[in-house]
């Protein structure tokens, strides 16, 4: 069920009306297009307030009292459906057609990193388990709806929502973007336990060591091979 879906008719009713609206509709218009008295308006104006999903717009010159208007917040317009998820498979799907399995998941890895360096992440002498927790909240704030758990004397973290589900069925190299935005956010190695996609439970990362380390230590066995 989509989050519009999720309030009652009439705020849905409501909703449209001012998505219909730039520049805002005044209580009596909202009362005139819906059918239903001031006094209701009001109350689902302040519910829609609480939520962020309404603000209120600039006054319009009523030739008495300025006449308040209210718009459809960022949030508000959000609530109503997308449909990111076909273009993004089609435009992933073209480009793997195009260039080829390597270089797309190259790309997705750069995409990754570029998000996941403007995250602060920890001091490389912080723990595994701040990390984990770290890292935690920021899938959480992304809509990863994301824990962390202990797996015998780790903390990983784990994800119930596969944010890219349906993306990543189709076009599988997109967890390469999650495994490079998380190890440019916490600055560690992250390593991929558990996949939804490939029939886990959840999306499961063990926090490694610090990348800088890792790399330093590839470097030494590739020259010692």
């Amino acid at each position: 069920m989509g989050a519009l879906a999720r309030l009652g008719s009439t705020q849905q009713r409501l909703l449209r009306q001012l998505l219909m609206a730039p520049e805002g509709c005044s209580v009596e218009e909202l009362c005139e297009r819906l059918r239903i008295s001031h006094n209701a308006v009001r109350q689902h104006l302040s519910a829609l307030l609480a939520r962020g999903h309404v603000e209120r717009g600039q006054a319009r010159p009523s030739g008495g009292r300025p006449q308040a208007r209210f718009r459809l917040t960022e949030g508000g317009r959000a609530l109503f459906p997308r449909n990111y998820g076909l273009l993004s498979t089609a435009l992933l799907s073209q480009l793997r057609e195009r260039y080829g399995t390597a270089e797309l998941e190259t790309l997705l890895q750069e995409l990754g990193r570029t998000l996941g360096s403007h995250e602060v992440a920890l001091p490389p002498e912080a723990s595994a388990d701040e990390v984990a927790q770290q890292l935690a909240g920021q899938l959480d704030a992304l809509g990863y709806e994301a824990v962390v758990a202990r797996h015998g004397q780790e903390q990983h973290v784990e994800a119930f929502n596969c944010v890219f589900h349906a993306l990543a069925r189709s076009v599988p190299q997109v967890c390469k973007f999650d495994l490079a935005y998380m190890e440019a956010a916490s600055g560690r190695r992250i390593h991929h336990m558990e996949c939804i996609i490939r029939g886990g439970h959840v999306c499961r990362f063990r926090v490694g060591e610090p990348r800088h380390e890792a790399s330093a230590a590839e470097a030494k066995d590739c020259s010692s091979a």
